[in-house]
């Protein structure tokens, strides 16, 4: 029974060229573009760009695969060398004959350049006058802000690390001292502690007006309050109208809490998203292209394949010929798995996306959230004959570019439940029900989760408070409380 068992174990296992061509399934464009690079420049025998008519080139490979072990052997007689010769003018392979059209995307990639976030921060501390040790202090505040502008750790952490690592013993009321100094640096709110603290350094900086004064008075001295949404006691505790609390607020809702996140030139790498493949609404029905960034034009290099042909026709072989021919072997081998791992990538993303594209042909028409089918991965894996690893690592990190905008394409699956006609429906449509139940609520009563399920359940979807809590939570909704206005 053991022995039965660790033979079917044994049969799971994947080949190296298997899990090869599954990490490129998963690569999104631009990460694809790289490994591309990669694999020219480690791989001698791999070309791109458009041959020569008169060059010799690679005929297009069967689907067997050649099992080379670089461990095993080989006897270069038994090398076919005419496998690796073809008089074919043009390789068959052409990936982007049918998904490519003049107007994609140009292939150049965008690269994120400038000054980084901390050094600019620092070129900042020259137009100020600093004694030898506050600017030891002070380069070492601006190296502990974090992407989003705050500086999360203690003072007397801070205290310590400076004795540790830069020999600067000092004390916790010299730090912020120097502190108050990195507070004046830009984008306002930079280096502050907490978020109350990053709005109040923005408030004090604004021009003075009683709105302005109003918005620093309920920052510094009623937080709580305001982060509770507790108008009344605001009310009373400055003595103020609600026309006047309406605008204070309206000022501090204008400020920015993640002050890092306002610059361009941060040390997190700002993602530039790169649609994968493309749908269009064409006379009434969809047509989906595969950006042709994902279809690289490869072949085997004319030099490798003259190498080969040379070897074939010298009569004399010797010792050292027999080595480079191996060695040929060994890169040619890689460039045509290579260029067949990548044919089969473009015809896996297609097929996948293909099949997405016709679940959901009623989304894509009409873009209405509503219209979204309950859809899981292996709805589609059935479809398409692949396992549902496959599909998930298509739906993952792939993108969409639809008439409704660039979308991550796992957002179209979802789960089912079943509506009070016994249809089954999709978490998806519920939560866009939900969410614009919310958007058209009276504010200044908002509804809570009770009363949302309440008004679900009377549209025909019959779930729960605490779904309800789950689903608004899902989109990032905040409780009826949270969400009252003045």
């Amino acid at each position: 029974m053991l022995k039965q068992y660790l033979q079917f174990k044994l049969s799971q296992k994947l080949s190296p060229q298997q899990i090869q061509l599954m990490k490129l399934i998963q690569l999104p464009t631009q990460a694809f573009e790289q490994r591309i690079k990669q694999e020219l420049e480690e791989n001698p025998a791999l070309d791109t760009g458009k041959e020569d008519k008169d060059d010799d080139t690679f005929d297009e490979f069967d689907n067997s695969e050649d099992d080379y072990n670089d461990n095993d052997e080989i006897n270069t007689e038994d090398i076919n060398i005419d496998e690796y010769l073809s008089d074919d003018e043009v390789p068959e392979y052409r990936t982007q004959t049918s998904n490519y059209s003049a107007d994609d995307e140009e292939k150049v990639m965008p690269y994120a350049a400038g000054t980084s976030f901390t050094q600019h921060l620092r070129n900042q501390l020259n137009t100020f006058r600093l004694d030898d040790e506050e600017r030891e202090i002070a380069e070492f505040l601006v190296g502990s802000v974090d992407e989003s502008g705050y500086i999360r750790r203690s003072l007397s952490d801070i205290m310590d690390d400076l004795a540790f690592t830069q020999n600067v013993f000092t004390t916790e009321e010299s730090i912020e001292k120097v502190l108050h100094i990195v507070h004046q640096l830009d984008p306002a709110g930079v280096g502050a502690r907490n978020l109350q603290e990053c709005l109040s350094i923005q408030l004090h900086r604004k021009e003075k007006h009683p709105d302005v004064e109003l918005a620093c008075n309920i920052i510094d001295k009623a937080f709580d309050q305001f982060t509770k949404k507790h108008y009344k006691k605001l009310l009373q505790k400055f003595d103020i109208t609600e026309v006047q609390l309406r605008d204070g607020i309206e000022e501090i809702e204008r400020l920015n809490p993640k002050p890092g996140g306002s610059y361009a030139g941060n040390n997190k790498m700002v993602e530039h998203v790169v649609p994968d493949f493309a749908i269009k609404i064409v006379d009434g029905d969809l047509e989906l292209t595969l950006n042709g960034r994902n279809a690289p034009e490869l072949h085997v290099s004319r030099e490798y394949n003259d190498m080969m042909k040379g070897y074939k026709e010298s009569k004399d072989k010797s010792r050292s010929q027999k080595d480079a021919v191996m060695f040929i072997k060994q890169k040619l081998d890689a460039a045509k798995w290579f260029i067949e791992a990548i044919k089969q990538r473009q015809q896996t993303l297609f097929v996948t996306m293909s099949a997405i594209m016709h679940y959901q042909k009623k989304f894509f028409l009409t873009g209405d959230e509503r219209n979204l089918k309950p859809m899981i991965l292996k709805d589609i894996a059935d479809e398409i004959n692949m396992d549902v690893s496959t599909v998930s690592r298509v739906a993952n990190s792939k993108y969409v570019d639809t008439p409704y905008g660039t979308k991550l394409i796992k957002e179209f699956f979802s789960e089912s439940m079943t509506n009070d006609q016994g249809e089954e429906v999709s978490t998806r449509e519920i939560k866009k029900i939900l969410e614009i139940v919310i958007e058209e609520e009276n504010k200044k009563k908002p509804l809570t989760d009770e009363k949302l399920a309440t008004i679900l359940k009377e549209k025909g979807y019959p779930i729960a408070r605490r779904t309800v809590a789950k689903y608004r939570e899902q989109l990032d909704i905040p409780v009826a409380r949270l969400r009252k206005k003045i």
